[in-house]
């Protein structure tokens, strides 16, 4: 079964574009406006993995993955940051926060897909 990932970005031109990688690689995909819509719908949803936008509006990444880690079935999910943000510190922010990895925007298709593949194994 194919797995599933859910995309979290306030881009919808994001959001397609990494939408459309992940299709052409097999995955479902799942789309998330921000980190409050993330949470609405990972409710009850088998999501393999989570790949997040550090600035939204409403709630931001490393808020989103305190919460997606407070949840029994995120306890172990790959969660990665895709962002335009480099620097350390938020890098530091994000993994104790809790996050797997990070790719900085602009990124290119095989590096996403090689990261996934990376992560889930």
């Amino acid at each position: 079964m194919a797995k599933t990932i859910m995309t979290v970005d306030d881009s919808s031109s994001v959001r397609q574009m990494v939408g459309l990688t992940l299709k052409g690689e097999g995955y479902q995909v799942v789309e998330a406006v921000d980190g409050k819509d993330a949470l609405t719908k990972v409710s009850g949803a088998t999501i393999d993995m989570v790949i997040t936008d550090l600035n939204m509006p409403n709630m931001d990444g490393i808020t989103l993955i305190r919460e997606l880690r407070k949840l029994p079935a995120f306890k172990f999910t790959p969660i990665v940051m895709l962002t335009t943000e480099s620097q350390a510190e938020r890098k530091q922010e994000g993994k104790d926060a809790g996050a797997t990895g990070w790719i900085v925007k602009p990124f290119k298709p095989e590096q996403l897909i090689g990261v996934i593949k990376k992560v889930l194994g």
